[in-house]
């Protein structure tokens, strides 16, 4: 079949002849006729099916045949809701490409960017709306989007709506959707809750599945791998050096493993860039771009930045981590195999993981190929299992009151400590300390007549000692005879010398007073012990300080 066959109009077959598109994939064949003829339409099919030119072609038709070449009104007519901004980025250029001959404005809301440029659009007139419900339903309470003229609406990826906690803002946005509208649901797996919300919101629906539920794409080859956490970095190194991989789409379960990972690859001379929630708009579009245009040759991603990732010759998708969700496994696998096109998808498996496994097949009803022959199995031993997992976070620094426990660090700013009393080392024969206890001190000192190193410690301007320390135990028993019996006073007979210097000592003491004594009178001073005798020396016998001769100054006068 071709898209001639599809009655379309010549617009729409213009642009996609320029596209490159001649014959419709079995999602488009089964689902464009219905939407034409405005059925509701119930879709399942995996990512890579070609499921959005199965909505945005009739959705265009449609509208150019309702509006016209010149619409008159630009109010919002199609809504096509998903849930990230990279699909919602893909689905409108789709929209561009395949309308790029008809008169309809098309626009693309989402968060993480400024909202001005946005609402400047809304306010000059859009027909064809592709957004995010969190952006979207933020622009609706400010009165900014009005759904009110809705007649087409879509709901993309709906299961992934649940897995990301949107299916809340997706009911939000239905409530004020108007009754009469033609709702386009795609979805591919159907779990309970979606199959009710579909329930809900379709109105006799006709329903399309290209392959069976929760199936995997049969032309990709899958594969397991089971490794180590700590040995995954290297397996994935070995791989992309040695396997014959163009380009490789890897995902991670966290965004700073996926982090990790690209830094690693870099490290090794791999181009690689990653892509998560956490980087802006701007940084994930070029990362997008250059891997595109081949300029590196490894994008990581987690599931939720890799959803809407639009790559025709994508050769292999790698799972370093499995994820635990049964569902994600076939969204991230569906990258590649596009079309009917052959692709390669590797899985490492570690210990925790293996239940993760399990749900995976028991899902898909398949069991997939081990890896055997690779140079880091399970349960190996590698020289640096010490190092830090994929997975973990940066290691904190120590608490500053930790002493680090490398032997070698000091503090430059304090001195080298001397050893106390209680503890002292001498040098052991194998150049090692050796730490003495109090016995053995005190055996040694009985020994040597004192301390070791006593005399080198010694300081030059003190008397030696009478070596009481020579005595048994260390002179505690000379030391209690002495306090038993204090010496008696002796006579300065029997100690020539200190009698000797008593004496010379009252003689020099006699001498200076009796000169002192002298030169005061002579100067005025008043001697306290001979202030009574010094009082008749005043002139005129009275107070110094009033009348009479008056108190004699320091150089002989009077005051």
């Amino acid at each position: 079949m071709k898209f001639q066959e599809l009655d379309l109009i010549e617009p729409i077959l213009r642009s996609l002849k320029e596209e490159g598109y001649d014959t419709p994939t079995p999602i488009q064949q089964q689902s464009i006729p219905h939407s034409l003829e405005g059925r509701d339409l119930l879709a399942c099919a995996q990512t890579g099916t070609g499921k959005t030119a199965a909505f945005a072609i009739p959705i265009l038709q449609n509208l150019h045949k309702r509006l016209g070449s010149h619409p008159s009104d630009r109010q919002i007519k199609a809504l096509i809701l998903t849930p990230t901004r990279e699909l919602a980025i893909q689905i409108e250029e789709s929209f561009q490409n395949y309308g790029r001959h008809l008169q309809l404005r098309k626009l693309v809301i989402f968060g993480g960017v400024g909202q001005t440029p946005q609402e400047n659009a809304l306010r000059k007139g859009v027909d064809i709306l592709v957004a995010t419900p969190g952006r979207l339903l933020d622009l609706m309470n400010q009165g900014i989007v009005n759904l009110r003229h809705i007649e087409f609406f879509v709901l993309d990826e709906a299961d992934r709506m649940l897995d990301m906690g949107f299916i809340h803002d997706v009911r939000k946005v239905i409530k004020v959707l108007p009754e009469k509208r033609q709702t386009l649901f795609f979805s591919a797996t159907m779990p309970p809750e979606i199959a009710k919300l579909a329930h809900d919101i379709l109105t006799d629906p006709i329903k399309v599945a290209v392959t069976p539920v929760s199936s995997t794409v049969d032309a990709i080859e899958q594969s397991i791998f089971f490794v180590g956490k700590k040995q995954k970095r290297k397996l994935l190194i070995h791989l992309l050096k040695t396997a014959d991989i163009t380009n490789a789409l890897v995902f991670t379960r966290t965004k700073h493993g996926a982090n990790r990972v690209a830094q690693e690859l870099g490290r090794t001379g791999i181009k690689a860039m990653a892509i998560h929630g956490n980087k802006s708009q701007t940084a994930r579009q070029q990362a997008l771009g250059k891997f595109k245009i081949g300029d590196i040759r490894v994008l990581v991603a987690t599931d939720i930045a890799a959803r809407g990732i639009d790559l025709e010759e994508l050769s292999h998708v790698i799972n370093f981590d499995l994820p635990n969700i049964p569902e994600s496994y076939v969204h991230r696998i569906g990258r590649t195999g596009r079309a009917g096109a052959s692709g390669i998808a590797f899985s490492f498996c570690d210990d925790e993981e293996k239940e993760y496994l399990r749900d995976i097949q028991r899902l898909i009803k398949k069991q997939i190929p081990v890896v055997e022959d690779h140079p880091f199995p399970l349960g190996g031993t590698y020289e640096d299992d010490e190092a830090p997992s994929h997975s973990d976070r940066p290691e904190r620094q120590p608490n500053r009151g930790q002493r680090s426990s490398n032997p070698s660090f000091q503090r430059r700013n304090r001195p080298e400590r001397r050893p106390s009393n209680n503890q002292r080392s001498n040098d052991s024969p194998e150049g090692g300390t050796q730490t003495e206890s109090r016995p053995q001190r005190e055996n040694q000192r009985q020994g040597q007549g004192g301390r070791p190193g006593q005399q080198q410690r010694s300081r030059p301007d003190r008397r030696p000692s009478n070596n009481r320390d020579a005595a048994p135990n260390g002179g505690q028993e000379e030391r209690q005879r002495r306090l038993d019996n204090p010496p008696k006073e002796q006579p300065a007979s029997q100690d020539q010398p200190a009698a000797k210097k008593q004496e010379e000592k009252k003689e020099n003491t006699s001498k200076w007073s009796s000169l002192f004594k002298e030169t005061a009178g002579k100067k005025g001073f008043i001697i306290k012990s001979d202030r009574d005798e010094n009082k008749k020396k005043w002139q005129g016998g009275g107070n110094p300080n009033k009348g009479g001769g008056g108190r004699p100054n320091r150089r002989g006068g009077k005051r």
